[in-house]
């Protein structure tokens, strides 16, 4: 299929040819009509990549800090990696659509194949032929409602969310600062709730349509008309409601609302303006300043967009899907008219002449739609006081035999997200005798600027294609975390060498079912990317410690510090605790520094469960607690470990210095720009055994062992006792 994609880092504009997406369950497969640029947050970013790394980092100051904060973290090398990796990809445009059902998946009853929906989303409601949509991210649209008219949905439920957040009343005058779509679309919403309005914008043309729309008056916001409107109107006491709907650096908007807001009025910014809100205008007015968040409650949070998880109607009246259903609701029944407002309606092979045009002000437009072909307008967890580590029992043993040295080892990827292309792709990508044959994702752009970057033969949505392949000869898990041990099962069964990123299992019951793929096919080659035990500073200060004769003691304090709003580590309820998801990491290395398995597990909280003391015995009797906390210092460095045992004290400081105390002292030199956490050796170890058939780079047992005790963790905090990791005979 083709979608419209832009490069940040180059400006480039493109359509270019991705993979269907799946329909996963929860959502909705849906081939577009109508999409719809907003030529105001769309052309924003447009704008924004054609711009200098300079001129991008003064317009993203947020991001800017968030690169700083990463090369504090990760260092230089790989914060390099990830920032360009990031700005050299292809990125979707559009988010507002309307089209026609083509496949319904699991757990959806309410729209049928064939049915026409409206889709939101910056995600999902793209400029593409054909889109993934959750189910509180698409409405079905009202009988006779022409599609190209539907299409305005996500804009229509911005500019609806905003009049909300004024709480108009009738009667009411307001003022719309701003009348580009979303300016359009609020005056209209405010005459049909008996708002009298007073609209603002330098271009008299627009002035003039708002003014056919429903507006009271309209002029330059240089000229004494408006005032003179509003004195008019409001018998000189000052509008009720001033509406934010411009754009750009000019802080004029935020002037004039305060000149001409009323005593304890309301200010509601929709658009993004400056705001350098002067304090006294505001202050002796006493000015209620209020924000829009996009298309209503809901936006932002992965449960309700990703999970479809609704509020009760009696708790939030107006949601993202009720803003949008009421919306197309106003649209059916004549309220509001979206016709006047379409300047122009492309094909959409022709996108990339159209974004030009627009950019360059050779097409001037408030509302600009895309047209599709073959589309018609007439188409329509428990207490446990132990835990048992599952034995690993291997069925007839699955032949693996040595590659030449000259045949590549073929190579497929499931997933292609961030730590996927800037920690392992580009390492691979680089090695000689590895060819990457194929990238798996559900979105289709994710896997066009994986094939595109590094080079894989193909790219799909397809898993069952690459499972079936027999040219491939290992399959990388890189997903999210609850859907690592299903894909690795799979691909097992499927008779691959099978790389799973960590964790291998949020449940006991799913590592259950990797072990028992293992037991049905004999294939046990699997390695799960705990890669801090080849590190090489760790490598040789384990080497300088050299051997010991009595129990150690570890001590790891992970500084991991709080996660960014939105992240989806936070989703607990399907993608597990965070320390479920990373602290396999910790609890391998010191199992590898201790040449042991741990015997149990204990594990304490601070209150609200953000900071956790985890202790490991082993059987030697050997200790290693990890302090894995959230709450400290951002500067500080976020893996310390100490490692003390005959007189001997090994110290590593963030991957980045390592020294050995004893008889002698040896101190590692000090590289502040290099921070190799271990994933080209990992990598390297694991090209090495897929092609000579040897042993996996970790012994299976010990990938067990590691996860057993990481899932013993939330049942040592359930229990509130020592956890006993007993081997299953």
């Amino acid at each position: 299929m083709k979608q419209v994609v832009q490069n940040y880092k180059s400006g480039e504009l493109a359509v270019l040819d991705v993979p269907v997406p799946g329909c996963k369950p929860g959502g909705v497969l849906v081939r577009s009509a109508y999409s719809l640029i907003s030529t105001g947050t769309e052309l924003m970013k447009v704008s924004e990549a054609g711009m200098s790394m300079l001129g991008k980092a003064r317009s993203r100051p947020d991001q800017v800090a968030k690169v700083m904060q990463s090369v504090a973290t990760n260092g230089v090398p790989a914060t390099y990696r990830k920032v360009m990796g990031k700005l050299d990809s292809y990125t979707p445009l559009g988010y507002s659509l309307c089209g026609v059902v083509e496949q319904v998946g699991t757990g959806i009853d309410d729209v049928k194949v064939g049915d026409l929906v409206a889709c939101a989303g910056n995600e999902h409601a793209l400029h593409a032929e054909l889109n993934w949509v959750p189910k509180n991210l698409y409405t079905p649209v009202p009988d006779g409602l022409a599609p190209r008219h539907a299409a305005f949905g996500t804009v229509g439920s911005i500019a609806l969310q905003g009049v909300r957040r004024g709480e108009p009343q009738l009667g009411d005058v307001a003022l719309v600062i701003g009348l580009g779509l979303i300016g359009q679309l609020v005056v209209q919403l405010l005459a049909a709730s008996g708002v009298r309005v007073v609209g603002v914008d330098p271009d008299p043309v627009r002035c003039e349509l708002a003014e056919r729309l429903g507006a009271a008056a309209c002029g330059d916001p240089a000229s004494a008309a408006v005032e003179a409107a509003v004195a008019e109107l409001t018998g000189g006491h000052g509008v009720d409601q001033v509406y934010l709907a411009a754009g750009g650096g000019s802080n004029q908007p935020v002037e004039l609302a305060a000149r001409l807001c009323r005593d304890r009025g309301r200010v509601v910014d929709i658009g993004k303006c400056r705001l350098d809100l002067p304090w006294n205008a505001y202050y002796e007015k006493e000015l209620d300043v209020r924000f829009s968040r996009s298309y209503g409650p809901g936006r932002y949070d992965p449960e309700y967009e990703l999970e479809g998880r609704d509020y009760p109607i009696g708790y939030v009246r107006w949601t993202e899907r009720r803003n949008l259903a009421c919306f197309l609701d106003l649209l059916a029944r004549g309220s509001v008219d979206v016709e006047p407002l379409v300047s122009h309606i492309a094909d959409f092979d022709d996108a990339v002449e159209t974004y030009q045009r627009l950019k360059d002000g050779e097409l001037k437009a408030v509302a600009v739609l895309f047209r599709y072909p073959e589309q018609k307008e007439e188409a329509a967890e428990a207490e446990a006081p132990a835990v048992t580590v599952p034995a690993v029992r291997r069925g007839g043993k699955a032949s693996t035999p040595a590659r030449s040295a000259k045949t590549p080892v073929r190579l497929a990827f499931v997933g292609a997200g961030n730590y996927a292309t800037s920690m392992l792709l580009p390492h691979l990508a680089q090695r000689e005798g590895v060819e990457l044959s194929t990238v798996v994702t559900t979105t289709a752009l994710s896997a066009a600027n994986a094939q595109r970057k590094f080079g894989f033969a193909e790219a799909t949505t397809d898993l069952d294609a690459v499972l079936g392949d027999k040219s491939i000869d290992a399959v990388f898990v890189v997903t999210r975390h609850s859907s690592h041990a299903e894909l690795t099962r799979r691909a097992l069964l499927a008779g691959k060498t099978v790389f799973v990123e960590k964790p291998l299992a949020l449940t006991e019951d799913d590592l259950a079912g990797v072990l028992a793929a293992v037991e049905e096919s004999g294939n046990d080659r699997l390695q799960v990317g705990f890669n801090r035990r080849f590190a090489p500073l760790l490598q040789e200060a384990r080497q300088r410690f050299g051997a010991r004769t009595g129990p150690a003691s570890l001590r790891y304090l992970v500084n991991a510090g709080r996660l960014a709003h939105g992240s989806w580590y936070l989703q607990q309820g399907t993608e597990g605790s965070r320390f479920a998801g990373e602290g396999g990491h910790f609890i391998d290395t010191a199992s590898w520094l201790l040449e042991a398995d741990p015997v149990s597990v204990y594990a304490v909280a601070t209150s609200g469960n953000e900071d956790l003391q985890v202790v490991l015995r082993y059987p030697d009797g050997s200790t290693a607690t990890i302090s894995y906390v959230t709450t400290g210092a951002p500067g500080f460095p976020k893996e310390t470990l100490d490692l003390v045992a005959d007189g001997k004290v090994l110290r590593l400081d963030d991957f980045v210095r390592a020294s050995v105390y004893g008889r002698k002292k040896w101190v590692s030199s000090r590289l502040p720009k290099a921070r190799d956490k271990g994933q080209n050796a990992e990598l390297a170890a694991f090209i090495k055994a897929v092609r000579t058939g040897g042993p996996m780079p970790v012994p299976l047992e010990s990938l067990v062992a590691t996860t057993s005790a990481t899932l013993a963790v939330q049942a040592g905090l359930v229990g509130g006792a020592p956890v006993t990791l007993a081997t299953a005979r």
